[in-house]
């Protein structure tokens, strides 16, 4: 197919290369500042968990459960149990990284308890977005495959529409991040957490969090923008 030159997929090089580049930035990126500030700690002796505790209570939602979780940064926000999940790293640490990791998945509890339109709309599309990332790119094959035997490539044409939710959903989930990150910044410093110094620690460690995010959005639009090259450069072929 035109797509190959001396048995190279260009495509790979041009679009599946660059993102992987960038997946890898932004976890060494997070990683590191996490590590960096995980050794400070915050004046007040606050840990993750007590942080969490404190500020779904501030806000009414005692009702939202805070379990510890095993694992490094699998902390999240468990909308269907109502249920704040902190690692070993944030749960009962006191650095300023963990406050900041705490605070933000708060923010996705009081987004979910306040009727936040973006998180409505991702959830909303998740059904679509688990069968577009396992069905997606085995659909584009299946169809390009079938193509080739009967010239039509509606199953391939399928599998890109799939793969838009994909694209949907990691957009959705920017503005739902970010507005998480601004939320736990003003908790923690409103409600006395933090002072200035160590707020300012803990907004690098959540900016190097956000960058995760971007990456995962520009690496699902480099994927369709192949999956398209690679369908539109089969239809040229036929």
């Amino acid at each position: 197919m035109p797509y190959y030159f001396w048995g190279i997929d260009y495509t790979y090089i041009i679009f599946v290369v660059p993102a992987l580049i960038l997946a890898m930035i932004a976890q060494a990126k997070v990683s590191g500042t996490f590590r960096k500030y995980q050794k400070v700690s915050n004046h007040r002796g606050y840990t993750g968990a007590d942080v969490a505790r404190k500020i779904l209570d501030m806000n009414g939602l005692h009702n939202v459960a805070i379990e510890r979780i095993g694992g490094s940064l699998t902390d999240h926000y468990d909308p269907t149990a109502k249920v704040i999940r902190l690692s070993d790293a944030v749960y009962a640490s006191s650095s300023v990284a963990a406050l900041g990791v705490a605070a933000h998945e708060t923010g996705h509890a009081i987004q979910h308890h306040t009727g936040y339109v973006p998180l409505d709309i991702r959830s909303s599309i998740f059904p679509a977005v688990n069968l577009g990332s396992k069905m997606a790119v085995p659909l584009v094959v299946l169809g390009l495959f079938v193509g080739y035997l009967t010239n039509s490539l509606f199953l391939a044409y399928a599998g890109l529409i799939l793969f838009t939710f994909v694209v949907a959903f990691q957009l959705v989930t920017l503005p739902v991040e970010f507005n998480a990150s601004s939320r736990a910044m003003t908790m923690l410093t409103d409600y006395g957490f933090l002072d200035r110094s160590e707020a300012r620690a803990a907004r690098k460690v959540l900016s190097a969090a956000a960058l995760t995010y971007v990456a995962a959005a520009a690496s699902s639009i480099i994927t369709l923008l192949r999956l398209i090259a690679i369908v539109n450069s089969s239809r040229r072929n036929d």
